[in-house]
């Protein structure tokens, strides 16, 4: 059973690779008209793409998804919620729901620090900012973003409150931001919040919003069970903007205080 699912993954990561070396040889060959360099290098490392990918998504079908969903129920079961007492109220207030929360800012923050496509931002971004940025700096900022919004997520598919107007809000919010966040970090930041939504974070968030939906009374799976990667992708750009902010606060304050030393 195992296998099958695992040549099944293949077979559709073929299928999805294939448009994109085609596109590739057919500029390399057609329209720039040179051999393609490393050309054994790069058809093993294509190899190596699909052979990894195949393996993902029978990892993510096979374990994320359901953790995030079994975590999800287990965390909203009425006898966790009420310590196993025999009544259990016909209206929960989504206080009751604070592990929910925890839970959610706790793996938001820890996918996000391991999230590969992050490092790699982050890595280049201190590169060619000549060390002004730091890898760790930023990578805090961003978890912490994703950590917040995650918690904030869960509590509208609690509560069951409209999406957009906790999207709304928040990119008003980053729009006041821009304006008078340091030029440098804008753009990084509105990357930042793209690359949280890649291979390690996107999966363990779906499956979290999906199992809450599924759990909590009253909610609609399709309805409620998405948009909970959106606050994933809006929160960093905040933090990210926010730390830069806070950073430039301190350095003028600290060269106020110190004026010989500039």
């Amino acid at each position: 059973m195992l296998w099958a699912e695992i040549l099944d993954a293949f077979v559709g990561t073929l299928r999805d690779i294939f448009p994109i070396v085609t596109m590739i040889l057919v500029f390399q060959f057609v329209v720039i008209r040179r051999p393609l360099p490393g050309a054994r290098r790069v058809v093993l490392g294509f190899v190596y793409v699909i052979v990894g990918l195949s393996l993902f998504l029978v990892g993510l079908e096979e374990a994320l998804f359901p953790l995030g969903r079994l975590m999800a129920k287990q965390l909203t079961d009425p006898s966790f919620i009420f310590g196993g007492i025999g009544h259990i109220p016909a209206i929960v207030h989504w206080s009751a729901y604070y592990w929910v929360y925890i839970f959610a800012f706790a793996i938001g923050f820890s996918t996000t620090i391991a999230e590969p496509a992050l490092l790699a931002v982050a890595i280049k971004a201190r590169q060619v900012s000549g060390g002004a940025i730091g890898i760790w700096g930023l990578r805090i900022a961003v978890a912490l973003g994703v950590a917040v919004g995650l918690a904030l997520g869960s509590y509208r598919i609690v509560t069951g409150l409209p999406i957009h107007y906790f999207i709304i809000a928040g990119y008003v919010v980053v729009v006041i931001q821009t304006m008078f966040a340091p030029r440098l970090i804008i753009p990084l930041a509105y990357d930042s919040g793209g690359v949280t939504t890649s291979t390690v974070t996107v999966p363990l968030v779906a499956a979290l919003g999906l199992g809450l939906a599924e759990t909590v009374p009253g909610r609609n799976v399709l309805i409620d069970g998405f948009g909970l990667i959106a606050f994933a992708s809006l929160f960093p750009i905040m933090s990210v903007m926010a730390y830069a902010q806070i950073s430039g606060f301190r350095a003028r304050r600290e060269r106020s205080r110190n004026p010989e030393s500039t």
